[in-house]
């Protein structure tokens, strides 16, 4: 295959975090890209640019994939979910290997020539300590299974930018909390700003040495969990008390925090926290873009107050 023929790319995900920093990329690079999504309506910044087809239909749906995959040169998958309803994993694996069969399936039967996949760290351990974490180390499974095409998975510790749903998450918390009880305050993550991670996934579309590797993406420190919550609260100006759990009392707010709205920690969140999200592997790619050169300015409100000034402009535009 050769990958200057690569013109069009089809994004599952491609209307959350990651997925628009990925977009923005393929633009910037020329490519056509068709983003399937269940309610196109609410993403009209998407809709402005020419270069991106919006496509509505449920991703789980074999026939609405092969609808958006026909004419498709490349296929990037960035579907997954951090929670189940249950405890069985069942979600999980509805989410995370149902889909990748249903998509390494529909591309296959469409031509499609290259597929790019989203994991986590510690997916591909031995014996993952989550549904969450093994549901991902078996969609890998699933995807580099495929001779039909390469396919390439990335590996990310968290990952963080101005619309992430963990440094934002937290910044929230410490708004109505006088103290922050945290469950697993010592584990370990290397964050990874999401313009690394799209870079590198607009990167391997055009880089053969790529095809069927699986790399971890970390950025360039490490912090624990009590750190990062300290640190939000500092540039967020909420600045609260971290009282690190035991184990035991963490698994006892895992059992009560899943119950309430947005689910902000689960009992499969808390076996995931067991492992550090670190990269330790050899196959590491370099994210060089430090935590502080950008979390600060969004959660201290800078960048909200910009994007109020955005959706003003929406309604006036609307309005004319």
């Amino acid at each position: 295959m050769s990958i200057d023929s690569i013109r069009s790319v089809c994004l599952l995900g491609g209307t959350g975090f990651v997925g628009h920093s990925i977009v923005r990329r393929l633009i910037e690079r020329g490519y056509r890209v068709r983003v399937l999504s269940r309610r196109p309506h609410r993403h009209r910044d998407l809709l402005v640019n020419p270069e991106v087809e919006l496509l509505e239909g449920r991703p789980h749906d074999p026939d609405t994939l092969e609808r958006a995959f026909k004419g498709q040169d490349a296929v990037i998958n960035l579907v997954g979910i951090l929670n189940e309803r249950g405890h069985d994993g069942s979600g999980f694996r509805a989410a995370h290997v149902g889909l990748a069969e249903k998509v390494v399936a529909a591309a296959k039967a469409q031509g499609v020539r290259r597929l790019l996949h989203m994991s986590a760290l510690n997916a591909d351990m031995d014996n993952p300590p989550s549904h969450y974490l093994r549901s991902k180390g078996e969609a890998e499974k699933v995807v580099f299974a495929t001779d039909a095409f390469p396919v390439t998975v990335f590996r990310p510790s968290v990952i963080f930018g101005p619309d992430d749903s963990f440094l934002n998450r937290f910044a929230k918390l410490l708004r109505f909390t006088p103290v922050m009880p945290l469950a697993r305050a010592e584990s370990r993550f290397a964050p990874v700003y999401v313009g690394d991670v799209a870079e590198h996934y607009v990167n391997a579309l055009e880089d053969p040495a790529t095809h069927g590797q699986g790399y971890e993406l970390c950025g360039p420190h490490r912090y624990t969990l009590g750190e990062l919550v300290r640190y939000v609260g500092q540039v967020s100006g909420h600045r609260r008390p971290v009282i690190a759990l035991p184990d035991w009392a963490g698994r006892l707010q895992a059992n009560v925090f899943e119950y309430l709205p947005g689910k902000p920690l689960s009992r499969d969140n808390f076996a995931s926290l067991t492992v550090d999200s670190v990269c330790e592997g050899e196959q590491q790619l370099p994210c060089p873009t430090r935590l502080e050169s950008i979390a600060q300015e969004y959660l201290s409100g800078g960048i909200e107050a910009r994007k109020q000034e955005l959706r003003t402009h929406f309604r006036n535009v609307d309005r004319g």
